[in-house]
């Protein structure tokens, strides 16, 4: 059983971990900045270019639940050093690519990378004073969102003022940085499923077919949504999927405990979480569109890529400090309050956003908004996750987690791409989102968020308290409580 390290070393470890998790996320939107330019740097077309962005949002679903089950049976510090390695790598690949092919190779591996956000979480159950997990939980949940906002204007920057693999070998820098604070701070942890056998079935399974759903999510507007390409997609993953559960039912040492996450306070605290990623997408979408029109078309708010990051960046600085607060709102509240409080405060922002869509101040306060919303949010499901879950699956579920988000990000980014695909208007000759695109992309937003909400009320009462919450709740009896942390 792993011992709470004092406060003072605790706070290393935090901030270790909440580290990482940024620096995991900006890799997402690292190469935003770039992405009208990379055709010609890459020397290829659009289509081809538009893998860059693609590969690591795939191999970053795919290979989540694979780096936390490896964390639970070999270590969770041993396996955060070995997502590094990819992050680092991936990193020095773009840097030195000049064709489309090695830039999405490394772009894939930075992708692999991103295990980190749910394998700090889970370590934090078995290092922090009880106390203090709560608001460490937020804190690095919220690290995805905090990440993206503030890597956004600081690549623009970059891209703008200095060559684009200064990008890269910049990323490359600070995964070095993490990959030693980890190395020096972060303590080793008694594998929580140690003895159990990996699940190399359970794990291609599981791979091929979410790659198949979030390929045919993310490429079927470009390949169309009836070509033979996107259904064949879909009707695989589909198949693989269930034959993957139909495995994972009845293998002895399962990648995912199927019979867990259909624990109802589980499966509803995914389902949430598809939908809150869904509310936090959409607005990272459509605001940046809005802000850089030409205010030629009326709506539009005609600010450079580098401003619109600068408009955008106070809310991952607005996730940061709303995080711990949710973390004290958990510790007294509980999760489920927590959660519902997110899903609420996101859809205000997405009303907000109708009334205040036309200037660059209105959609600076719709993006604090949201940003609260989602640092109360993404800080209340793992500790939710980790309420019910046994410690010998902490990471591999907090991981599976992690997958409904992107699966509720990459969703968003299919639906509001439609929407705004099918309401144009011409400006000038060229053909652009029409203000009814963008006010029916919001409404979706706010209808999603608000059944997030409802979701999450619907989440039962603990057995036991959350991480970190005082015990308000019926306890469990000695046979139904989980076991300790290892």
């Amino acid at each position: 059983m792993a011992t709470p390290l004092p406060t003072a070393r605790s706070r290393g470890v935090i901030a270790t971990l909440a580290l990482a998790g940024i620096v995991a996320s900006i890799m997402m939107t690292l190469v935003t900045p770039l992405l009208t330019d990379l055709p010609a740097i890459l020397g290829t077309s659009s289509s081809n270019a538009s893998w860059v962005v693609t590969a690591t949002l795939l191999t970053g679903a795919v290979f989540g639940p694979v780096g936390g089950r490896l964390g639970d049976l070999y270590g969770k510090r041993r396996i955060l050093l070995v997502c590094c390695v990819p992050l680092v790598a991936g990193s020095v690949v773009c840097a030195l690519s000049s064709s489309v092919v090695p830039m999405v190779v490394g772009r894939g591996l930075q992708g692999i990378g991103m295990g980190v956000v749910p394998l700090g979480i889970s370590l934090l159950r078995d290092v922090v004073p009880q106390e203090k997990l709560s608001s460490s939980i937020a804190l690095v949940s919220a690290s995805l969102g905090i990440g993206a906002g503030l890597g956004l204007p600081i690549a623009a920057a970059v891209a703008q003022y200095a060559s684009w693999r200064v990008l890269f070998w910049g990323a490359a820098a600070l995964a070095l940085a993490v990959t030693a604070m980890i190395w020096f701070l972060v303590p080793g942890t008694p594998a929580g499923a140690k003895g159990q056998r990996f699940d190399f079935a359970g794990a291609l399974g599981l791979g091929g077919g979410v790659l198949c759903l979030l390929l045919a999510v993310s490429k079927g507007a470009d390949w169309g949504w009836a070509s033979g390409t996107t259904l064949g997609l879909f009707a695989a993953a589909v198949v693989l999927l269930l034959v993957w559960g139909f495995w994972e039912l009845r293998t002895r040492d399962p990648l995912v405990d199927l019979r867990t996450t259909a624990h109802p306070r589980v499966l509803l605290t995914n389902v949430a979480s598809v939908l809150v990623g869904f509310g936090m997408y959409g607005q990272s979408l459509i605001s940046p569109q809005l802000l850089q029109l030409p205010e030629a078309t009326g709506y539009g708010l005609g600010q450079s890529m580098l401003a619109m990051g600068l408009w955008m960046a106070p809310a991952g600085v607005m996730m940061m400090v709303i995080s711990p607060l949710g973390g004290r709102l958990t510790a007294t509240r509980g999760p489920k309050v927590t959660l519902i409080l997110g899903a609420l405060v996101i859809a205000a922002g997405y009303g907000l956003s109708l009334v205040l869509m036309g200037s660059t101040w209105g959609l600076l306060v719709v993006a604090l908004v949201v940003s609260s919303g989602v640092g109360f949010a993404y800080g209340a499901m793992p500790a939710l996750i980790m309420s019910t879950v046994p410690p010998s699956e902490t990471a591999s579920a907090n991981s599976f987690n992690t997958l409904m988000r992107s699966l509720g990000t990459s969703s968003a980014a299919a639906v509001i791409g439609v929407v705004l695909a099918e309401t144009t208007t011409t400006t000038g000759g060229f053909t652009l989102p029409s203000e009814d695109g963008f006010r029916t992309g919001l409404l979706i937003g706010c209808g999603v968020a608000l059944v997030a909400a409802a979701v999450a009320a619907l989440i039962p009462a603990a057995r036991e308290a959350a991480p970190g919450t005082e015990a308000t709740e019926q306890q469990p009896t000695a046979a139904e409580a989980p076991a300790p942390a290892a």
